[in-house]
């Protein structure tokens, strides 16, 4: 039995997706919203969005294709299979429109194409997208090939599609990863699904597989208002969380890792080593910061440095061989990386106007990462291995006796 899901809704490009039959047949809707970590009376600093979401930065739109089919002993090129792919538009898919836009990289134990350009010349074109390490080509190929269907060169006088920005985090202990199931039609279905609104988390898209302080993880996001001398501007988060240890897990401050040290990843009841967060692989994290605030590619790689604060909260140590990689981006400045001329007439923010926008950072980053792991279930995958959802009933019993818990 397969299943596919796309989250999200949009117009379906039907020259460019090949399994459009199978979309129509296995397609499911989104599931109800689940529980998040505010709902858990969990406390964070900072007022979120309506959505809590990266995408109450207006224009922002998130996609996901998830891929789960089979069970039993892995076969490499036949499964299991729980993998997928995420895509986070900056503008929305119907704008071509680039934005300024920087990275930085804690641990480089991992992949984000495209960052060269990113860096050298402050503008991002096209969608950042999310998978498992190695679908990070086929995924590449996706969106060349969406743009030049899309005839983004001549929409907007360059090549949307030509740097494509890809990232990845590791799911092979559940997912067939070497059997590379993610093709270039699941890639376009998360662009082309792509909506604004709530966001699905947990276990979809490119956070299918992947795991987080040992407990299933996957994708998260959370986002902070922020006023700055009367001026209000969002910041919003998302993540794609496979790393940690159980042992230096912290919510709200709590040492929930040491609290809660059983429901390990097990086979038959027994460990699983290898699995992201143990000493052999410390697994990885993707993180996706959008404002609108006027930022310059200088301010905003400061911005997506203060990722790393928000990581070291929840109990991150960045270790060997984490890829923990992060992206930042402003929508503000419309046509600003494309006017022709020597003055685009861009709005810029001053540098001692910034502090709030970096606590937003790092706040909605903390919480993006709890959320994920609150909204994750329980996976048996490759191998029979399992990974525990975090116990909510449990969570809130631990913060309880340290005080934390609101309400």
């Amino acid at each position: 039995m397969s299943r596919y899901t796309i989250a999200g809704h949009g117009r379906m490009n039907c020259s460019l997706i090949r399994a459009l039959a199978l979309i129509a047949c296995c397609a499911v809707p989104a599931s109800a919203q689940k529980p998040r970590a505010r709902d858990l009376s969990i406390p964070f600093e900072g007022t979120p969005g309506r959505f809590n979401a990266i995408t109450d930065v207006e224009g922002v739109e998130v996609g996901h294709a998830t891929i789960v089919r089979g069970s039993g002993e892995l076969v490499i090129g036949e499964g299991p299979v729980r993998t997928g792919v995420t895509a986070v538009w900056p503008r929305g898919r119907d704008d071509p429109d680039p934005v300024y836009a920087a990275w930085f990289t804690l641990n480089g134990n991992g992949e984000m194409t495209g960052t060269t350009w990113v860096r050298d010349s402050g503008i991002m074109e096209g969608p950042v997208m999310i998978t498992n390490t190695l679908s990070v080509g086929v995924v590449h190929h996706a969106v060349i090939r969406w743009g030049v269907a899309r005839d983004m060169e001549r929409r907007r006088g360059g090549w949307l599609a030509a740097l494509p920005v890809v990232a990845e985090t590791w799911d092979g202990t559940l997912n067939d990863i070497r059997g590379q199931h993610v093709a270039e039609e699941d890639a376009i279905a998360a662009m082309e699904g792509a909506r604004g609104g709530a966001v699905a988390e947990g276990n979809v898209g490119g956070g299918t597989g992947m795991i987080c302080h040992r407990f299933k993880g996957g994708i998260g996001t959370a986002s902070r208002e922020v006023e700055v001398r009367g001026d209000d501007f969002v910041v919003g988060v998302l993540v794609q969380c496979n790393y940690g240890s159980r042992e230096t897990l912290r919510v709200a401050g709590v040492p929930v890792g040491r609290e809660i040290g059983d429901l390990m990843p097990s086979r038959g009841g027994g460990g699983v080593e290898g699995a992201a967060g143990d000493g052999g692989r410390e697994g990885s994290i993707i993180v996706v910061v959008a404002t609108d605030a006027p930022l310059m590619p200088h301010q905003l790689e400061r911005m997506a440095r203060r990722v790393s604060m928000g990581l070291a909260r929840n109990g991150s140590v960045a270790a060997n061989s984490s890829g923990d990689i992060f992206v930042a981006f402003s929508t503000a400045n419309e046509r600003a990386a494309s006017e022709p001329g020597t003055s685009t007439n861009a709005r810029v923010m001053a540098n001692g106007l910034l502090t709030p926008l970096f606590a937003a950072t790092v706040e909605a980053t903390e919480e993006a990462i709890i959320n994920a792991l609150v909204a994750a279930e329980t996976m048996t995958g490759a191998n029979g291995v399992t990974v525990h959802a975090l116990p909510h009933e449990r969570l809130r019993e631990v913060l309880r006796r340290y005080n934390r818990l609101e309400g």
